[in-house]
């Protein structure tokens, strides 16, 4: 199979954008990716849109709204890529599997969503998606209350985790400070984070407004290119493994406080590579909700089923950690425009390993975990990204 890389990049600001509509989202990142890879717009050969909606905006059918800003790729091939919050590494993967497969040297993926244009209740329906309507359409506070009923469970099962939640909140806040995209650059700290009050009230069972990630527009771009040609650019990120795992839509035909999804993709990608988790330097995952990071912890192998809260009450996942997980903040702080992040993700990932992260910058950062997941661990990506070169 064909090497394919990452070449070039390009990301918005996230958080409630004067951006008007998605066209103008796709339009800020598209053509500055493929001037970052340094290379004609023409020599594009396909596009990958990631983009939920959904009820979002009006305008659907967004993958040909990148020429309305790039008129060069006309008559290129053009298409959506939708797998609900994992949107966006659906686009990346079928960007991949393209130039994998041969069919041209450079793709453009671009991942965007304009949340902020709908009424909040709006937001928690469209959402609510995500989840399996015919038994959890009905639940209170929309998808924050799916992810609510997955910590009560949790919580019954293995005791009051409110502590590891808002120690992730708190880190993940921290490192959001540094985040020039990030759509909330405040330390809120612990204290903040763990208790309850008007500006931090609970939202849904035992989750509170800081344990649940913003609404948010933005975009980020990237482009791919097979390894021969990125060999002859002046900076590349290679997909080491890379690995797409589905479960069931419904939680009651899994255990909720189990990612298993993530689990196996987390398997997949690691054995494709060669690697263990601990050989990582860094990883960004899918903190849509505190609750969500901590059980990804236990899918990526850092610990056992129930323990998960340890992993960041000891600092392991901190920014100088053995391990530091979300160094952009992830969702929470740096917001999460469902079709965009996974692409941000990558974008993010990309700019640690070629040591252009900025504040951000990690003292290592040789090999880079990405875990971006739709729907409550129903889709579930795992990238596995190194630099080429040195």
């Amino acid at each position: 199979m064909t090497e394919v890389c990452i070449v070039g990049w390009a990301h918005s600001p996230f958080g409630k954008l004067e951006a008007p509509d998605l066209e103008s989202l796709i339009g800020a990142v598209a053509g500055s990716a493929v001037a970052d890879a340094g290379i004609a717009p023409g020599e594009i050969d396909g596009v990958f849109v990631g983009n939920f909606n959904n009820g979002f905006s009006k305008q659907d059918f967004p993958g040909s709204l990148a020429m309305q800003s790039v008129p060069e790729l006309r008559f290129k091939p053009a298409m959506r890529c939708e797998n609900a919050c994992a949107s966006g590494s659906a686009a990346v993967f079928a960007a991949r599997d393209f130039i994998a497969a041969g069919r041209g040297r450079f793709a453009l993926v671009v991942g965007a969503e304009k949340m902020t244009a709908v009424s909040g209740a709006a937001v928690g329906d469209i959402l609510l998606g995500a989840s399996y309507r015919r038994e959890e359409g009905e639940i209170a506070g929309g998808f924050a209350g799916v992810f609510g009923r997955i910590a009560e469970t949790y919580f019954q099962r293995f005791g009051d985790q409110s502590d590891a939640l808002a120690a992730i909140a708190a880190k993940n806040h921290r490192n959001g400070v540094d985040n020039p995209y990030a759509q909330m650059r405040r330390d809120l700290g612990v204290e903040f984070c763990r208790t309850v009050s008007e500006k931090n009230p609970y939202v849904a069972g035992p989750l509170k407004r800081t344990d649940c990630s913003l609404v948010s527009d933005g975009a980020a771009a990237l482009v791919l290119a097979d390894a021969e040609t990125a060999s002859a650019m002046r900076r590349a990120v290679r997909f080491r493994a890379a690995a797409h795992v589905n479960d069931f839509l419904p939680l009651s035909r899994r255990d909720p406080t189990r990612f298993e999804g993530g689990a196996t993709a987390w398997g997949q990608a690691l054995g494709e590579a060669g690697l263990s988790i601990e050989d990582l330097s860094f990883i960004e995952t899918h903190d849509c909700f505190t609750i969500a990071e901590l059980i990804e912890y236990e899918a990526m192998g850092l610990a056992p089923h129930g323990k998960g809260a340890r992993v960041v009450l000891d600092g392991m996942v901190g920014a100088a950690g053995r391990l530091p997980i979300n160094r952009s903040g992830g969702l929470k702080a740096k917001g999460h425009p469902v079709g965009a992040t996974g692409v941000s993700m990558h974008v993010i990932a990309a700019m640690q390993l070629t040591g252009e992260a900025g504040e951000m910058q990690l003292g290592r950062a040789d090999i880079g975990g990405i875990f971006n997941m739709g729907g409550a661990a129903v889709a579930n990506y795992v990238s596995i990204l190194e630099r080429v070169g040195g």
